[in-house]
């Protein structure tokens, strides 16, 4: 059986993708420009001036396996009908692309990687609603890119770093099933500037007849990109748009679409 969380996200997802807007606050939206993303989560995107060559992937490689046994302790829940086991799984990829704003370029070098770590429980013949699940223990999300602008511009090159962390035993968590929360949050900084990449969630829905209801959980529809001056860019997951704050310049707006874009490229983390 599946962990129940993802269960639950997957469902919710394919009921309600064309009802759930990012909310965006109408201050920002006043000072800054829209732009839609043709070809997001493909292999070739392009905005405004804006154009990736074809993404390069490499291997995208899954290792589902058993972990650790638990013999002696199974001797005693064998005798209560149930079998305990570790599942661990573990998923990594890579891509590269350039980056153009019809003028100056920058080269994304990017890496996703995903372990998680599960006690899969069977009880009595595996059969039923909880004859066989899975209870997650660990997970640990990392995705890092590099920035390298062409040295004639004098640019430099930004690191990009985004993690989502979860143990059950640090955080002391007792319920049967976990929903991870939605919170790849990061940066990214060239040793001088520094910009902050935290995810925005939505919890409300509303349908084509304009009804609001109200999500089971949290779900992750964007990222809001800030400096120590404020928000300078948004990033809609839902409908593939960078909110550009119209006050930056080329340079600046070049390495926000390429932080974006290759946000939009992940694979094993995918949303939406």
């Amino acid at each position: 059986m599946k962990q129940l969380g993802i269960i639950i996200v997957a469902v919710v997802l394919a009921s309600c993708h064309n009802t759930i807007k990012l909310a965006l606050p109408d201050a920002f939206k006043q000072q800054a420009t829209m732009q839609h993303v043709s070809g997001a989560k493909k292999n070739k995107m392009s905005f405004d001036d804006f154009t990736t060559s074809k993404i390069k992937r490499g291997l995208h490689v899954s290792y589902p396996g058993w972990g650790r046994g638990f013999f002696l302790e199974n001797l005693l829940l064998g005798d209560i009908g149930i079998q305990k086991t570790e599942v661990v799984k573990k998923e990594k990829a890579k891509f590269r692309y350039t980056l153009s704003d019809g003028k100056n370029r920058v080269e994304v070098y990017a890496n996703e990687k995903q372990i998680d770590k599960s006690l899969n429980y069977k009880i009595g013949d595996g059969k039923g609603l909880l004859g066989n699940f899975e209870r997650l223990q660990q997970h640990q999300y990392i995705f890092s890119a590099q920035i390298s602008a062409d040295t004639t511009q004098g640019g430099k090159t930004w690191e990009l770093l985004m993690t989502n962390i979860y143990d059950r035993k640090k955080e002391n968590d007792k319920k049967l099933f976990t929903i991870l929360k939605q919170d790849d949050n990061g940066l990214a900084t060239n040793g001088t500037d520094t910009i902050y990449i935290k995810g925005i969630t939505v919890k409300k829905t509303e349908s084509p007849s304009g009804r609001m209801a109200e999500l089971p959980i949290k779900l992750l529809s964007g990222y809001q990109l800030r400096t120590g001056d404020g928000v300078i860019a948004i990033i809609d997951l839902i409908d593939k748009n960078i909110w550009f704050y119209n006050e930056l310049d080329a340079k600046e707006k070049l390495n926000i679409a390429a932080i974006a874009t290759a946000i939009f490229a992940r694979r094993v983390n995918e949303k939406w």
